[in-house]
């Protein structure tokens, strides 16, 4: 039997990356998964085919994950569809990188909503029915830079840094109710994102690891995989950093 024969999984941001990644993962072990992006686009629905393509179930929905009430309105529509949600991954995120004090105000609240506050809505929207299952795994996905901090990225890494202390707040709130949630704090993932960093760059950040080499978004989605299953059962509020060792 698989790790997560009979189990649903929501996964925001996924129609790319590393989001992507974890869907594909999570759907390899039996779960069915729904998915969300900004829009359900060709990419997007390429991707509801491979996942299908896996033999589960698979559906895209289009989401602002930053509106509460839009995300409430997804999660009723995939608990309709889908009948459940035992497993749910916040990995919608963008950067809007600059200087602390060239940074504006919009560059600053769209991260903050978009990286944090989604986590909010669909935590918020999720919930309930976890709550009548008695059972599910939260999985906030953050970043190194959320524990480390990073120059130029102060509205980044703060809306990661909140990821985790929502985690370990949800840990420990709803842990008698049989849910659990963590965190994955990622180093640098090899990315399309990354991929438009120059070699040299990438060279250099390769030298600080002490693995030698960037990750890739299946490392990222073997520990959500981890997380997500009943082999993490007496796991929970923690963060797990998947980063090489950049962060020790």
């Amino acid at each position: 039997m698989k790790l997560l024969e009979g189990k649903v999984a929501l996964v925001t941001g996924a129609a790319r990356g590393i989001g992507k990644a974890i869907a594909l993962k999570l759907a390899s072990e039996g779960a069915a998964v729904a998915f969300t992006d900004l829009a359900i686009d060709d990419n997007a629905k390429k991707t509801e085919e491979e996942i299908a393509a896996l033999g589960v179930k698979a559906k895209g929905y289009a989401s602002n994950a930053a509106l509460f009430d839009d995300t409430h309105s997804v999660v009723e529509q995939i608990v309709k569809d889908f009948g459940r949600v035992d497993i749910l991954v916040n990995n919608a995120g963008i950067t809007r990188d600059g200087l602390l004090m060239r940074m504006g105000e919009a560059q600053w609240d769209t991260v903050i909503s978009v990286n944090l506050k989604s986590a909010f809505n669909f935590t918020h929207a999720v919930v309930p029915t976890m709550m009548r299952q008695k059972a599910g795994s939260i999985i906030n996905m953050s970043s190194v830079v959320g524990v480390s901090g990073n120059a130029a990225q102060a509205n980044y890494s703060a809306s990661k840094a909140g990821l985790i202390g929502l985690a370990k707040s949800v840990a420990k709130e709803l842990g008698s109710r049989g849910i659990r949630a963590n965190a994955i704090a990622p180093g640098f993932i090899i990315t399309d994102m990354t991929n438009q960093l120059s070699d040299e760059v990438k060279a250099k950040w390769a030298e600080a690891i002490p693995l030698k080499r960037g990750g890739t978004p299946e490392d990222v989605a073997n520990v959500a995989l981890f997380l997500a299953s009943d082999l993490s059962s007496y796991v929970t509020g923690q963060v797990i950093h998947v980063c090489g060792g950049m962060n020790t």
